[in-house]
């Protein structure tokens, strides 16, 4: 009897299955998709053995650009499908089937791309920055082949875009001719990753630096501490993690590392921004300096526990004020993220003496003391020439900001506030539906696909203030071991609303090419989840 039922129900789920089919991986289409893009079914064979990438001959950064041919070239060769089946490009093969030969839409070899760069390339060590222009066009036709950029940076999100065109058809690398015209939508394109929650290692940041590149993104905000650890390691104050870390050798970021997450980023053109959470989760801080904190009460007496970082003491913003010296010495970047989000008053309330600072300087509620904290964070920053990023708390607490400060606003379904902070002059960065760490069953990436951060009720002129997003990759569940997976490439349906034209919004269009882009990803050794339930990477 068992038996039986045991067979009706596996008739059943086969059944079932049979009528979602598989997607099928679209064949050399553009991951984020490009504003313009006029395609023909005429194609060109790429010969490994001929082709190259040709550059300007004078320019400010020249190894700059040939690293990038070089790493974008063995994108190409290495990470085809071709290798991973086993087989590999024609010059290492004897012999092989021409089938393009026979073929009319076939029109010729393409043996190189010409580099095009406009504008200037300043040196070596140019940085990225926000606002860049990141524009290039790209033409693949038989009257020539070019790449045209007026920065650097426009250069490699169109050399990106070049690699990924490239496709294989039987043994060979076929491209389709093209002509694409191609710019972001937005220019703050970022991914937040938490490392205090659980520390990552540094292969694991590159890789998903490697990541961010394939997809367009700009920005990797590092979240570095938090209440958990604080796992920077500090030359002014070293016993921050050498009592804050998990491990103070083996679980935190030396100099060195640091320097190597930011060199492996900018020839990629994404800036590093570093989050250091104040005046809230801070409590990996008062592991090594308490007096930092906020001492809470209960029955009018000191009940062991400590709060907030205490915003009444001049020590404090001392303290602050030599960390941070640091930071902007190390971060390269012009932003710094100075937190502010979600802090608990309840040790404010409870602690006399903070009580009566209010009392002496008439600040008559816990917001207005959390605002006079980022107002003196605000100022010291100013000292340091260095700008910063917010979060909406502390607009919306009253902080006086410059209107070219970016916030941020985290906040689920937050945008009323990014319609308030927008109608008040200041530029918005919008994370409120790109939640990382909320997962659900089945293709859960197009939640974050139907995300529109401009669905706000507001005018066309506060519409350009808002800057773009950020997808957010809390790590109180994630560590080296899945995050990769978790990350992608449900974090490429945010890249793509971040960099195409406002009316790309087609999910069943969209689903063919995110499968592809992410057999793409994993060609490349990033271990992608599947996006769209059954199937294979070939």
């Amino acid at each position: 009897m068992m038996f039986k039922l045991f067979i009706v129900v596996g008739s059943f789920l086969a059944c079932c299955a049979a009528l979602d089919p598989p997607v099928k991986p679209s064949k050399g289409e553009v991951w984020p998709k490009p504003q313009q893009q006029e395609t023909s079914e005429n194609y060109f064979v790429i010969l490994s053995r001929t082709f190259s990438f040709k550059g300007p001959d004078d320019i400010g950064c020249p190894d700059f650009l040939n690293d990038a041919f070089t790493r974008y070239w063995t994108i190409i060769a290495t990470s085809s499908s071709l290798e991973q089946r086993g087989q590999l490009p024609e010059v290492e093969r004897q012999p092989q089937e021409k089938f393009w030969e026979a073929d009319d839409n076939f029109v010729g070899y393409l043996d190189s791309l010409n580099v095009e760069l406009i504008g200037q390339c300043a040196n070596e060590a140019v940085l990225p920055d926000l606002g860049d222009n990141e524009n290039y066009t790209l033409t693949i036709s038989s009257e020539g082949s070019t790449l045209s950029a007026a920065t650097i940076w426009g250069v490699l999100r169109g050399l990106e875009t070049f690699s990924q065109l490239v496709y294989v058809e039987g043994e060979s690398f076929v491209v389709n001719a093209t002509i694409i015209t191609d710019f972001p939508k937005f220019p703050h394109r970022g991914i937040l990753l938490d490392t205090a929650r659980h520390f990552l290692p540094v292969y694991i940041i590159l890789q998903n630096l490697d990541a961010m590149a394939y997809n367009k993104f700009n920005v990797l905000h590092w979240h570095l501490t938090d209440d958990q650890s604080f796992p920077y390691k500090s030359r002014t104050y070293p016993e921050l993690s050498e009592k804050g870390a998990y491990h103070p050798v083996s679980k935190v970021y030396e100099r060195s590392d640091v320097s190597k997450i930011i060199e492996y980023a900018r020839v990629r053109g994404i800036r590093v921004i570093p989050e250091f959470d104040t005046p809230g989760h801070t409590s990996s801080w008062g592991v090594s300096h308490p007096e930092l904190l906020t001492p809470c009460y209960s029955d009018d007496q000191p009940n062991g526990q400590l709060g907030a970082l205490d915003p009444t003491k001049n020590s404090t913003y001392a303290f602050l004020t030599n960390l941070f010296k640091e930071v902007v010495d190390v971060f390269p970047d012009s932003y710094i993220h100075i937190g502010g989000d979600t802090v608990d008053f309840s040790c404010w309330k409870s602690n006399p003496d903070v009580n009566a600072f209010m009392s002496d300087n008439d600040i008559s509620s816990y917001e207005q003391l959390d605002a006079y904290f980022f107002q003196n964070m605000l100022s010291l920053l100013d000292t340091l020439n260095s700008k910063y990023i917010v979060e909406s708390e502390a607009f919306l607490n009253g902080v006086t900001l410059p209107n070219n400060t970016p916030v941020l606003v985290r906040k689920v379904g937050g945008l009323d506030a990014l319609a308030a902070l927008t109608k008040a002059g200041k530029s918005g960065i919008y994370s409120g539906c790109w939640y990382l760490d909320a997962i659900a069953t089945g293709g859960d990436w197009e939640k974050f696909y139907n995300c529109e951060l401009l669905d706000f009720d507001g005018t066309d002129e506060q519409k350009k203030l808002v800057l773009g997003g950020e997808t957010l990759m809390w790590g109180e569940f994630v560590n080296e071991y899945n995050i990769m997976p978790r990350v992608w490439p449900r974090a490429s349906a945010v890249a793509e609303k971040l960099w195409s034209a406002q009316e790309v919004n087609d999910i069943e269009a969209t689903k063919s090419r995110l499968e592809e882009h992410t057999c793409r990803m994993i060609h490349r050794g990033i271990a992608a989840q599947p996006p769209n339930g059954p199937g294979v990477c070939l």
